[in-house]
């Protein structure tokens, strides 16, 4: 599955490499939702591949997908 550029997974998350808590926008996610240190990003975040979540959590706004990942993973 292609990335759908929602940003979810760059916000919903944590990402401790970075020192981002959950629900908190990446500070380097750019405009259109492409990740501005892409080449530089940690290794979770080159781990990450799309899949099914990424659909069950689709929604209007970033918010709104925010809110499904973390009911979806409790947090």
């Amino acid at each position: 599955m292609d990335c759908l550029r929602c940003g979810t997974c760059c916000t919903a998350p944590d990402i401790s490499a970075l020192g981002k808590p959950v629900g908190v926008r990446c500070p380097h996610l750019g405009e259109g939702g492409l990740c501005a240190i892409y080449d530089e990003r940690p290794a979770v975040c080159r781990g990450y591949r799309p899949d099914e979540i990424c659909r069950r959590i689709a929604a209007p706004t970033l918010e709104e997908r925010v809110k499904k990942y973390r009911a979806l993973f409790g947090v």
